[in-house]
């Protein structure tokens, strides 16, 4: 008798063992892993917005790739995480990465997940196989004031303080008035609005202020992948400024988009799913 519940006990402890110690590690982000193939596409979603706005996107290469869909804590309802910074989701995305054993993945990212694309790339080029940057530049401050120049200790606290002093109300009142500048398909707007308003205001401001503050334009030397860049069709009028943003990016292929705004992948999407299909599928 004796003996078995020593056996129990040790049992007991073992399982208490693998809870506390075996417990996966915690990442910025939530993951939703679909379709199969050797090859591995991660969709990087842009500010406040939810993996979801991928889900057009995945349905075309699922039968043929993994698909690794991310949506970050604190955005569009994924329960946020203290101290949230560009540089610290960059480092946990690359860390999943390799502790996955993901080989040579394509990145596919909108927006600031285009600048998390860029960013990991430069810092890890040997991890990736190719990247696709949807509508994002290497220091979006620098198209609104060419002087700009990265602060080194960037006060976000003024920010945060304001973004979390701010209602609900006025929050929602807030995102709804902006959209329109973002999307020109109606039917996707009351989606894109949902997501912001789920997303945690403190996460918000900082991550706003954060990559606000970001320069990738000197970093962006060391990629050596193949890189796609869909931009949205009013930046061809500001081609200069944005491929001398680009120009220390050897492997650039810029394309721009016929019509629409900042979402691409829903106001041109037959021409942005052919920019994609043929970039991604090519060897």
């Amino acid at each position: 008798m004796k003996k078995y519940i020593f056996l129990i006990i040790v049992l007991l402890f073992s399982a208490l063992c693998l809870n506390v110690f075996g417990q996966t590690k915690s990442y910025p982000f939530e993951i939703a892993k679909t379709g199969k193939g050797k090859q591995s596409i991660i969709f990087l979603p842009g500010f406040a917005s939810s993996g979801d706005v991928w889900n057009e996107t995945k349905s075309n290469f699922e039968k043929e790739f993994t698909c690794y869909t991310f949506t970050m804590a604190g955005f569009a309802g994924v329960k946020p995480q203290p101290n949230a910074s560009f540089k610290n989701w960059e480092t946990e995305i690359a860390n999943y990465i390799k502790t996955n054993k993901i080989e040579k993945p394509i990145l596919i990212g909108h927006s600031m997940g285009g600048g998390l694309a860029l960013a990991i790339a430069s810092d890890y080029p040997e991890l990736i196989g190719k990247i696709v940057v949807v509508d994002a530049l290497p220091c979006l401050s620098a198209l609104m004031d060419a002087s700009f120049k990265a602060k080194e200790n960037n006060d976000c606290a003024p920010m945060v303080n304001q973004m979390i002093a701010m209602s609900d109300d006025k929050f929602y009142e807030s995102q709804k008035k902006f959209l329109p500048r973002l999307l020109e398909d109606t039917s996707k707007q009351d989606l894109l609005l949902s997501w912001s308003v789920k997303s945690d205001k403190k996460t918000f401001a900082e991550m706003y202020c954060d990559f606000s503050n970001t320069d990738l334009r000197d970093k962006i030397a060391t990629i050596k992948c193949p890189s796609l860049i869909l931009l949205e069709a009013y930046f061809a009028n500001l081609k200069p400024a944005i491929e001398t943003q680009y120009k220390n990016l050897k492997t650039a292929n810029f394309q721009y988009a016929n019509k629409g705004l900042h979402f691409i992948m829903y106001d041109d999407k037959e021409w942005y799913l052919a920019q994609l299909n043929n970039f991604v599928k090519s060897i």
